[in-house]
């Protein structure tokens, strides 16, 4: 169905601002308008400012200024599917459902993964649930990325949950194993973070640009393997941007093992051809989420959740004499206020 262009003039509020960022004040009775896909309508050569073409998310709009934007034709979403598969449930009450998604199956469907996702199993599930119940994601983890993910039943507990796991009180811990060598036993990595301009897919840290982000670590342990250092972190995300811990480590100089996105290839400083070909040949980011702690929005107990390590990381800590923590052993690595902070 075609749709007609949508012409809006910048006001005060609106000046000196983003281009993406007032097309997405003015749209908001467009419910496909989302950030993202304002920018790409920019990128698209959708946009214009007084008749010239814009390409470019940045460029700011001044008072008064007449903004076209082509809008695309609406295209009827296709409806998700249940598939039957196996969930590995972690945790399951009337309003929530946490579960340990293995690594290499994306959370929800997408353009180039239309079935098969975790939402897809989810959904089978759901089938035998009340009526009015409907799973949907709460957050989600990349592709190649395991570990808890928390759905809500209902709409109401998917608002409630939401906040829940902004709070402050909200732990989110993820394990991983990165290239070293660390200065520091533990620290804090407070970097903005962007869309890289040049592949949308991709995101990159900033001085000065982007959203305010940080991640707490802590080093668990670390070794040297024939010349080559490895170490095992606990990542506490604070906020909850995307992909927030690979783009942070990567930045400080620890990039994830396995990471074809923005690791880069620290096997090869390994004397060991075995090692090196372990390393290299590792499948997937070393990247978990391991443990989720917060307050029950409706019960208002505290729930604590871990989702075991899989056995790919646990072979690959093996094999740098690096075995990951055994269940059970929160106490022992605590959060705790030093010198150089978490």
């Amino acid at each position: 169905m075609a749709v007609p262009p949508r012409t809006l003039c910048a006001d005060r509020g609106d000046a000196g601002r983003r281009i993406d960022l007032v097309l997405c004040r003015h749209l908001t009775d467009i419910p496909r308008a989302t950030r993202t896909r304002v920018q790409s309508w920019i990128e698209g050569g959708r946009v214009s400012i007084n008749g010239s073409l814009v390409t470019r998310v940045a460029t700011r709009a001044a008072l008064g200024d007449r903004v076209t934007v082509e809008l695309p034709d609406d295209e009827p979403r296709a409806p998700v599917l249940a598939e039957r598969g196996q969930l590995d449930r972690l945790f399951e009450d009337e309003h929530l459902l946490i579960v340990n998604k293995p690594a290499g199956i994306v959370s929800h469907p997408t353009y180039l993964h239309p079935s098969g996702s975790l939402l897809n199993l989810v959904l089978h599930e759901a089938q035998h649930w009340p009526d009015g119940q409907r799973p949907s994601l709460v957050g989600r983890l990349d592709k190649h990325t395991s570990g808890a993910i928390v759905l809500a039943k209902t709409t109401p507990v998917h608002a409630r949950m939401q906040r829940t796991l902004a709070a402050a009180s909200t732990d989110k811990s993820y394990l991983t194993f990165v290239y070293g060598p660390l200065i520091r036993e533990r620290g804090i990595i407070k970097l903005r973070l962007r869309r890289d301009p040049q592949d949308r897919r991709r995101v990159v840290a900033s001085p000065e640009e982007g959203m305010p982000s940080t991640t707490l670590f802590q080093r668990l342990a670390e070794a040297d393997v024939a010349g080559c250092s490895i170490a095992l972190l606990r990542c506490r995300l604070v906020t909850g941007r995307m992909h927030q811990i690979r783009v942070h480590l990567a930045a400080s100089g620890w990039p994830v093992i396995g990471d074809a996105k923005y690791g880069a290839p620290g096997w090869e400083r390994s004397r060991d051809s075995t090692v090196r070909e372990r390393l290299r040949r590792f499948a997937r980011q070393a990247l978990h989420a391991w443990r989720l702690s917060f307050v029950h929005p409706f019960s208002g107990e505290r729930v604590m959740i871990e989702a075991p390590v899989p056995d790919d990381m646990v072979q690959l800590g093996a094999a740098a004499g690096l075995p990951v923590p055994p269940p059970d052993r929160s106490s022992e690595l605590c959060w705790r206020l030093g010198p150089e902070g978490p």
